[in-house]
C-alpha cells in the first residue's frame, strides 16, 4: 500500500482553523489517499501539494493521462465544488473527471505545469494590470449563467451578515472604523433583495488561476454559491495590493464583466463586511487593507 504522508503545515492549519474536524480529516488522510488511489488505479508522480485546507496529489491515471487528486474537509463551502466544476466542464475552469461524494474527494484535470498566475503578476505593475483583466475575463465566462439548483446563496449569506452586524458593532473600538463597517452594511442593506442567481467562483485570486496547456489560463478551488457577480471582484482588488490602484482595478473589472457600477461596489462592500465580521467573531483586528480598499472605493 502507498503511503502519503501529510505536510505538517496542512496539519497544523487544519488544528487551527478546523477544529475536530479539521483534526479528523488529517489523521485519516493517509488511509483515505492510499484506498482512493486504489479505487481509481491512480500511481503518484509528484511530491503533495497544499494550501491552508486541502491535499493536491499529481497523480498518472491507468490510460497514462495526468490528474490531480484533491482532499478536504467536506463542509458547506467545498461539497458545492463538484457540484460547479461540472457545471463549467472545462470552460474557464479545470475539469472534473471523478468525485466521491461521501469524502469530497475529487479527480481533476491537471491544469500544465501549474504555475499560478500569481508569478506572473508579482513581475511588475503592468503585469499585475493584465493579470487582474485575465481574471475578470475568467470571472465573466464563470458567472456567464445561472446557478444549479441547490446552491447556498448570496441572499441567504448577505441576510446573515446583516443580522450579526449590530453586535459586531460594538467591538469595534476606532469610531472610523466602524462607521465604514457601518456604511458597508447600509450598502449592502440597499441591495439584499436583488441578490443575483449566477453561479459565482467566490474565490478567484492570482494562486487560483493556474497556467494550463488547452486554455491559457484555468481557474481552480472554487467555493462556489448563488448570486451576484459584484461579490466576486474583491479577490482581484485586494490580490498583491496596491491602494493607488484600487480604483483601476474597480474600473477595468466591471468593465469587462459588464456590471452595473453601483451594485458591484455594493456587493464588494459586502465582502468588506464580510471579512470584518469574520475578524471581530475571531477577536481579531479589522484587516487594514480591506479598510483602504472601502475608503478608496467611496472616496473618503
Amino acid at each position: 500500500m502507498i503511503e502519503i504522508r501529510v505536510p505538517d503545515a496542512l496539519v497544523r492549519s487544519q488544528h487551527l482553523y478546523a477544529g475536530e474536524a479539521g483534526r479528523a480529516f488529517v489523521a485519516g488522510l493517509p488511509e483515505l489517499a492510499a484506498r482512493t488511489l486504489q479505487r481509481w488505479r491512480l500511481t503518484p508522480v509528484g511530491d503533495p501539494m497544499h494550501g491552508m485546507a486541502a491535499l493536491v496529489l499529481p497523480v498518472r491515471r491507468a490510460d497514462g493521462s495526468p490528474a490531480v487528486v484533491k482532499f478536504q474537509v467536506l463542509d458547506e463551502e467545498t461539497e458545492g465544488e463538484p457540484v460547479a466544476l461540472r457545471v463549467w466542464d472545462g470552460d474557464g475552469a479545470v475539469r472534473l473527471l471523478d468525485h466521491d461524494g461521501s469524502t469530497g474527494t475529487m479527480l481533476l484535470e491537471r491544469a500544465g505545469d501549474g504555475r499560478e498566475l500569481s508569478r506572473f503578476a508579482e513581475a511588475g505593475k503592468a503585469e499585475t494590470r493584465q493579470a487582474v483583466i485575465v481574471l475578470a475575463e475568467l470571472l465573466a465566462r464563470l458567472t456567464a449563467g445561472p446557478a444549479p439548483a441547490g446552491m447556498r446563496t448570496l441572499g441567504d449569506i448577505a441576510r446573515e451578515m446583516l443580522d450579526a452586524t449590530p453586535a459586531a458593532l460594538k467591538e469595534i473600538a476606532d469610531p472610523a472604523d466602524r462607521a465604514l463597517v457601518e456604511r458597508c452594511a447600509g450598502a449592502v442593506r440597499e441591495v439584499v433583495g436583488e441578490p443575483g442567481d449566477r453561479l459565482l467562483h467566490w474565490d478567484l485570486h492570482f494562486d487560483n488561476v493556474l497556467a494550463a496547456e488547452r486554455e491559457p489560463w484555468l481557474a481552480i478551488d472554487p467555493k462556489p454559491l448563488a448570486g451576484d457577480p459584484g461579490f466576486d471582484l474583491w479577490p482581484g482588488l485586494n490580490n498583491l495590493f496596491d491602494p493607488d490602484e484600487v480604483r483601476w482595478r474597480f474600473d477595468a473589472m466591471t468593465e469587462v464583466l459588464g456590471l452595473d457600477r453601483e451594485r458591484a461596489l455594493a456587493w464588494t462592500l459586502g465582502r468588506v463586511l464580510q471579512n470584518a465580521l469574520w475578524e471581530v467573531e475571531d477577536g481579531r483586528p479589522l484587516p487594514e487593507e480591506d479598510l483602504v480598499l472601502a475608503r478608496r472605493l467611496l472616496g473618503t
